[in-house]
């Protein structure tokens, strides 16, 4: 098993991650070319990827920004195929995130995990990642109007 980041667009790697994100989330959309080519020319972030035998088989995203208080990084959308679950590509993928981001100068890595997802949850923390305690808020932009407030 290799991590790679990815640096081109793949039509099998669109295929992989449309298999893939209804494992993460059902309420995940699929890609399409123009979605993935996005993430893949973004600046600030970086989609690596697990390879098992030329598949496909794991990936996240790691976004990295500048704010007036530092270079932050936050590890999104980790997810590992049912079928490739419990070899260590999921804390693979991680441990090369968190290189990335140090390499990049950030002090820290932060993620968010669906409470439901035990054993990605377990695995964060076995992997020294401590609970925060703060209220993580969400303001929907679709369907809602500024005018209608």
């Amino acid at each position: 098993m290799e991590i790679v980041e990815i640096e081109a667009f793949e039509p099998q790697l669109l295929e992989a991650l449309n298999g893939l994100l209804p494992q993460l989330s059902e309420a995940a959309s699929l890609m399409n070319e123009t979605d993935l080519r996005r993430v893949i020319d973004s600046q600030s972030s970086q989609l690596l990827m697990a390879v098992e035998d030329e598949t496909y088989v794991g990936g996240l995203t790691l976004v990295h920004f500048y704010l007036p208080t530092g270079i932050r990084a936050r590890i999104e959308d980790v997810v590992v195929d049912r079928s490739a679950r419990g070899k260590g590509i999921g804390k693979a993928l991680i441990v090369r995130a968190i290189d990335s981001a140090r390499a990049s100068g950030a002090n820290a890595v932060d993620l968010t995990s669906n409470p439901n997802r035990h054993s990605a949850n377990a695995l964060y923390k076995r992997m020294g990642f401590e609970r925060r305690h703060t209220n993580v808020y969400r303001y929907k932009l679709s369907g809602l109007s500024t005018k209608s407030r």
